[in-house]
């Protein structure tokens, strides 16, 4: 059974219909990329799954659990974290206190939860600021902080929405460090992204989007060999 699981998926945003027969797996431990240019549905899908924007139709599983109709918040308690794409710190606490107020107090107690400690070892910058606002924070460094708070639930699948965009090259190549680690560590990500590039290295399998529909699955290998697929979809 996939971890997680889209079935014939449909979505709109009031009578605009987005997400057409969407139908997806994770599996555990996966990298799994959702690429596709502006507009073509990515952010919606991950937005379905945490249940910011629910399906019409369809289902999404996790772990054989229906999520559909659950609010975001039971799903997020289910395992699943969300990095959206305007980061949403609390501008007005410092790195220490986004933390502290991310941190998971529901459930068993797990050997591996996150904490603060672990995770300034995976993002040293932000130990160094750990007592600075977090609105004074640059760019690069308010992304890593959003994922870091997202850690704090430690969740078993991380949903990342655009987690490339704005941000400097170095920056960009730092962070796919950083989520090398992450995969390295076993936790599932769902990457939704244009920068194939950020990706190549990083991702197991990927679902290219267009018009809100899959139009193609396949390994990530598979993928960078098929020149075609790549400059029908995405032009690179």
């Amino acid at each position: 059974m996939a971890l997680l699981e889209l079935s014939h998926v449909e979505t709109y945003y009031g009578d605009s219909h987005i997400l057409f027969d969407l139908s997806l797996e994770v599996e555990a431990g996966e990298v799994v990329c959702l690429l596709g240019r502006n507009g073509a549905g990515k952010t919606t899908t991950v937005r379905t799954i945490i249940g910011l924007t629910p399906p019409r139709a369809g289902r999404v599983t996790l772990g054989g659990r229906d999520l559909v109709g659950l609010p975001p918040y039971r799903i997020a308690r289910l395992g699943i974290g969300f990095v959206p794409e305007d980061r949403r710190i609390f501008p007005n606490l410092t790195v220490h206190e986004n933390l502290e107020v991310a941190r998971r107090t529901w459930g068993a107690a797990s050997a591996s939860a996150w904490t603060p400690q672990r995770v300034f070892d995976l993002f040293p910058i932000l130990a160094e600021r750990r007592r600075q606002l977090g609105g004074t924070l640059s760019g690069g460094e308010q992304q890593m902080l959003t994922i870091a708070r997202t850690l704090m639930g430690s969740p078993a699948l991380l949903l990342l929405d655009e987690p490339s965009e704005g941000l400097a090259p170095l920056v960009v190549e730092t962070l796919g460090q950083q989520l090398t680690r992450l995969k390295a560590s076993g936790l599932t990500l769902v990457l939704a992204e244009q920068n194939v590039r950020f990706v190549s290295e990083l991702g197991t399998r990927v679902y290219i989007l267009e018009n809100g529909m899959v139009r193609y699955r396949g390994s990530m290998v598979d993928f960078l060999a098929d020149e075609e697929a790549r400059q029908a979809y995405l032009a690179v």
